[in-house]
C-alpha cells in the first residue's frame, strides 16, 4: 500500500486536501509542516527566523528521512523539494502528487507571506520562489493535477482518478467507481 505524497507551492491545499483524500482511501494523514512543529517544539516561522533557511531546510530533511511511512497520505512543505535527499526518502514507497496552482492563484490564496512559515531566501519574491521550485515539482512528480479553478472536493475526485489507474496505490474501487463502496 504506497504512500500518496502531496507536493506543491505554499497554499497548493496540500494539507486541506490531503486529510479529504486520506478519508476518501482509508489512509492515515501526516502534515510534515506539523512533523516539524511537533519534533522541534516552535513554529515553522519561528525556526526561519532565529536559525534562518539552510537550518530549517535541514531540520525539514532530517525529520522526513528519519520517517517511515506506511499507507498514509503526506502532505509536505512547500519546501521539501529542495532537497533531493527527502524526495527520494519520499519517492521510494510513494506515489508523488503535484498540485498544480497558478501563481496568480497562490498570491490571492496567500496573504501573509512572511508569517506563515515559507522558505524565502532574504529579497526573495513569491515569483522567484514560484520559478525556482515549479521544475522540482515537476521532476518529482508521478502526477501532476491541475487545481486552479476547483474546489477540494475536485481536486480529490481528480487525485483519486488518477491513483486508481497505479498498481500498489492501496486503493479499491467499487461497484460505483468510487473508493471502498459498492
Amino acid at each position: 500500500m504506497k504512500n500518496i505524497v502531496l507536493i506543491g507551492m505554499p497554499g497548493a491545499g496540500k494539507s486541506t486536501i490531503g486529510v479529504v483524500l486520506a478519508k476518501a482511501l482509508n489512509k492515515k494523514f501526516v502534515d510534515t509542516d506539523l512533523l516539524i512543529q511537533e519534533t522541534t517544539g516552535r513554529h515553522l516561522q519561528g525556526i526561519l527566523d532565529a536559525d534562518g533557511t539552510a537550518t530549517f531546510r535541514k531540520i525539514e530533511e532530517d525529520i522526513i528521512i528519519s520517517r517511515r511511512f506506511h499507507n498514509t497520505v503526506i502532505a509536505t512543505g512547500g519546501s521539501v523539494v529542495l532537497s533531493h535527499k527527502a524526495m527520494g526518502h519520499l519517492k521510494k514507497d510513494g506515489i508523488i502528487v503535484y498540485l498544480n496552482v497558478s501563481l496568480t492563484e497562490i498570491e490571492k490564496r496567500l496573504v501573509n507571506i512572511t508569517t506563515r512559515g515559507i522558505v524565502l531566501e532574504k529579497g526573495q519574491t513569491l515569483r522567484a520562489v514560484y520559478d525556482q521550485r515549479v521544475p522540482l515539482y515537476e521532476k518529482y512528480a508521478d502526477i501532476t493535477i491541475d487545481c486552479s479553478g476547483y474546489d477540494f472536493e475536485r481536486v480529490v475526485a481528480k487525485i483519486l482518478e488518477q491513483v486508481r489507474q497505479r498498481p500498489g496505490a492501496g486503493v479499491k474501487t467499487g461497484e460505483d467507481g468510487h473508493p471502498g463502496r459498492g
